[in-house]
């Protein structure tokens, strides 16, 4: 004899469980996860290209700004946890204020507007931060920045304009804290001041430009919980695997996948 009981309890858990996550398409569910597992790999591994990764694989299904608002909770997590590990933070934090605060501002007034530019134009964003994020590491490019609020305030506005198009805004950072020849300790812990202070002007902006949505959110945070998989993963199999080796594929890679969107957004 059936059950009908159960079969109405199973239906509500189903309609509850279709509230919660309104997914069109499992398919893409699986997809963000395998990007957010594999960009936590090259993440735990390099300490560098989480964002670089995911937006490369995710505008292969989705457009630019779906993608963008997916990065957010991986992005703020991943920053804060880079920044608060790290030694010297009030230091750094009050010697990059003036940088921190253009990379804020910026961003904010940038990804506010973002659902009045063109798609092209969005593309064209995160092609040309992941060729320059790419060539910069592989190439060495090492340009002579002077020292001075001046250059945080330049480079900060960059930075942030990139950012608030793209959700990538560390080949600028990058560039300028490889010219002025910081320690690894603490390029690890500017970097993730400057990150971090980026993350929350660009969900803010996000949220009020109506990009941040419910669905974005959930899909958000099943990117954070895979992309700390692929953390932990990268971090196990980094004592077995050439770094150097997997560096220049995954760097090469980058810059394969951001010409890709650069002519993609052109033609």
């Amino acid at each position: 004899m059936l059950n009908i009981g159960f079969f109405k309890n199973y239906n509500l858990e189903i309609k509850l469980l279709d509230a919660l996550i309104p997914f069109s398409d499992p398919y893409i569910i699986i997809f963000i996860i395998f990007t957010f597992i594999l960009s936590g790999i090259i993440k735990g591994f390099l300490g560098i290209g989480l964002p670089s990764a995911a937006m490369a694989l995710l505008t292969l299904v989705m457009g630019p700004i779906e993608a963008i608002s997916i990065m957010i909770i991986p992005l703020i997590f991943t920053n804060l946890a880079q920044f608060f590990r790290s030694e010297e933070r009030l230091k750094t934090a009050f010697e990059f204020r003036f940088f921190s605060f253009t990379i804020i501002l910026s961003i904010f007034i940038t990804s506010i507007f973002i659902t009045s530019y063109p798609t092209s134009l969005l593309t064209l964003a995160i092609g040309f931060a992941m060729v320059v994020f790419s060539a910069n590491i592989l190439f060495g490019i090492k340009l002579k920045i002077g020292d001075g609020y001046f250059w945080h305030i330049f480079v900060g506005l960059i930075s942030g304009v990139l950012g608030g198009l793209s959700s990538i805004w560390s080949p600028p950072v990058a560039m300028y804290l490889i010219a002025r020849d910081y320690s690894k300790e603490r390029f690890i812990c500017i970097s993730g001041f400057l990150f971090l202070s980026g993350s929350f002007p660009l969900a803010a902006g996000l949220y009020f430009s109506g990009v941040l949505t419910q669905d974005a959110m959930i899909k958000s945070l099943i990117s954070l919980f895979a992309a700390m998989i692929g953390f932990r993963v990268g971090e196990l199999i980094r004592s077995y695997v050439s770094q150097s080796l997997f560096r220049k594929m995954v760097l090469m890679a980058f810059l394969i996948m951001g010409i890709r969107l650069i002519i993609e957004s052109i033609i």
